[in-house]
């Protein structure tokens, strides 16, 4: 039995990569965008990882790079999340367009 091609993973990864792009594009709510921004990591390491399973079958170097996204999307979620809280915390909303307004 043959596994997936790299064109299948690619087109799975574009679709991760639209899902949240879409979802950047037409949410309001800060935790549903942080969401959509970590689909797009995923897509992004998810291309990593094909790309070097099919070029370089059997080496273990492919996997840096997703771990050094999973290790960025990690530190972007943290302090993302304590924005966020901090901004619920002082407008009891979390809603977009009043997010520019953490100052007073």
């Amino acid at each position: 039995m043959i596994g997936p091609t790299l064109s299948q993973y690619l087109v799975f990864s574009a679709l991760l990569f639209c899902f949240g792009l879409y979802g950047m594009l037409t949410r309001r709510n800060l935790i549903a965008m942080l969401m959509s921004v970590e689909l797009i990591l995923n897509a992004a390491a998810l291309n990593f990882v094909a790309f070097h399973h099919f070029l370089y079958e059997g080496d273990v170097g492919g996997a840096v790079f997703p771990v050094f996204i999973i290790a960025v999307a990690a530190a972007e979620s943290a302090i993302a999340l304590a924005i966020i809280i901090a901004l619920f915390r002082h407008k009891n909303q979390l809603d977009v367009q009043d997010a520019d307004s953490l100052k007073n």
